[in-house]
């Protein structure tokens, strides 16, 4: 299935609990015109990851060259490590009219909608914040002092919902629904005006 022309950045963002991997993972295998994103960083690999598929791991010398001269599309720093998202990749993606999935937390959202500001922003959600603490909690692997570290993000997280174009849930069990709705966006975004300022132009060539 392909939706004509150039494809849409997409980012997708979601606290934790909200289930982004398994989303995108569907999302992908229903859709081969979803391309994920693979970052750099200048962290080390850890064991089992493999370069080019976890990350693409380069030298902090070599990352801050990208920034100076543009190399990336975005990007942060987190515990003395670069990471961001490589620009020439990522336009290669676009161009061949795939659409690329940034999976991104919030502040990197909006610096990417500042810089292009026709990307589509994404919250991914679980259907209750109740939920979200269950899922959590049941996951068994995280302490108690963990999971409310995260839960607090989150709330500070949604305090800039504002800044996304589209909210999307993913119920227990439903991660084909939301992948399905995630194309759904994609559709419609694809068939706005302001994607095609000259379509009345090309009508009548």
């Amino acid at each position: 299935m392909s939706i004509s022309g150039k494809g849409l950045l997409l980012v997708v963002s979601g606290p934790a609990g909200s289930g982004k991997g398994t989303v995108l993972k569907c999302l992908m295998e229903k859709n081969d015109d979803f391309v994920y994103s693979v970052s750099a960083t200048t962290r080390a690999p850890r064991p089992g990851e493999v370069n080019g598929v976890n990350y693409h791991y380069i030298s902090t010398e070599e990352f801050e060259e990208r920034i100076k001269n543009g190399g990336m599309l975005e990007y942060t720093r987190y515990c003395e490590n670069y990471y961001g998202t490589p620009k020439k990749e990522a336009e290669e993606v676009l161009h061949s009219g795939k659409n690329l999935i940034l999976e991104i937390e919030v502040e990197g959202a909006e610096n990417v909608k500042r810089l292009y500001p026709d990307a589509v922003l994404i919250m991914l959600l679980p259907p209750s914040f109740s939920v979200q603490e269950s899922r959590l909690r049941g996951r068994g692997t995280e302490s108690e002092e963990v999971i409310l570290k995260r839960l607090e993000r989150t709330r500070e997280e949604l305090k800039r919902l504002g800044s996304y174009d589209y909210v999307v849930y993913n119920r227990d069990g439903g991660a084909e629904m939301t992948a399905d709705d995630i194309i759904s966006i994609v559709r419609a975004e694809k068939l706005r005006l302001l994607r095609s300022p000259d379509a009345a132009k090309k009508y009548f060539e």
